[in-house]
């Protein structure tokens, strides 16, 4: 049984009198909702952001999820970009984008809020979460100790084949290179070519579409990189009027740059 064997997880769960879950529609956040609405469905209620560096088929694969599990779902804005420090895409935009977030929540319920944060998120530079602690957002896969790798594994236990299986897709923004605008144009670029790669090319894993100083570069694992992807990217955004750079292998968070200077 899921619950006897993730005890600790929903002793976390039921130790919240309500739980307000942030659900982006990653493996992370969906995996949390989903096992937090079979622990305490009476307690606990899910909120998904919609913006423009929020892909389409997330928002589609929460409202889905909700559907057919039941969820307390609310959908909502967050006004991030509003925010001129957001826009402007320092090195930090991910503390302005989570505190915009979690201020949104907030004027939502007061219920305890909760991320889908994992034990593999804090070995690395996430300014969300400051934003995090400033708002006592909880991380229960934290307090329970698991990895991503877990994660996966429970998301299977859970029936969300699926989920299991997802990508990394943090959000469109972190395909532009830092000090680069944020732009909705941008964005929605991006998620045109990413859907192209995967939906009508095939392509599976890590596929990014990057937007930097110099051009569109596009990210692929090495054995799914051709000339045939290269000619047919190139001629797309010839179209869009943008310069392609080419192709390179997968660099995860390649467009976070930390020294500007």
């Amino acid at each position: 049984m899921v619950l006897t064997s993730h005890q600790p997880l929903a002793d976390i769960i039921l130790a919240q009198p309500r739980l307000a879950i942030a659900v982006s529609g990653g493996v992370d956040s969906m995996t949390l909702a989903t096992f937090a609405n079979m622990v305490a469905p009476d307690r606990t209620e899910m909120l998904h952001a919609v913006s423009p560096a929020v892909q389409p088929t997330a928002t589609v694969r929460v409202r889905d999820a909700a559907r057919v599990q039941n969820w307390q779902l609310t959908v909502t804005g967050t006004g991030e970009f509003d925010d001129p420090r957001y826009r402007d895409n320092p090195v930090n935009r991910c503390y302005f984008c989570k505190t915009n977030l979690y201020d949104r929540i907030r004027s939502l319920t007061d219920a305890p809020i909760a991320s889908g944060a994992n034990l593999d998120d804090l070995g690395e530079y996430r300014p969300g979460l400051l934003a995090a602690s400033e708002h006592d957002v909880i991380h229960p896969f934290v307090e329970a100790g698991m990895a991503k790798s877990d994660i996966r594994a429970l998301a299977r236990e859970l029936g969300l084949d699926d989920v299991a299986e997802l990508p990394a897709q943090p959000c469109l923004a972190s395909r532009i290179e830092t000090g680069i605008a944020i732009d909705p144009n941008d964005l929605a670029f991006v998620d045109s070519i990413e859907g192209y790669l995967s939906n009508e090319l095939g392509l599976r894993g890590d596929v990014r579409c990057r937007i930097t100083k110099s051009g569109v570069i596009i990210e692929l694992p090495e054995s799914q990189m051709t000339t045939d992807i290269e000619t047919r990217i190139e001629e797309r955004c010839k179209i869009n009027d943008r310069a392609f750079m080419g192709l390179r292998p997968y660099q995860r968070g390649a467009m976070f740059i930390q020294d500007q200077s």
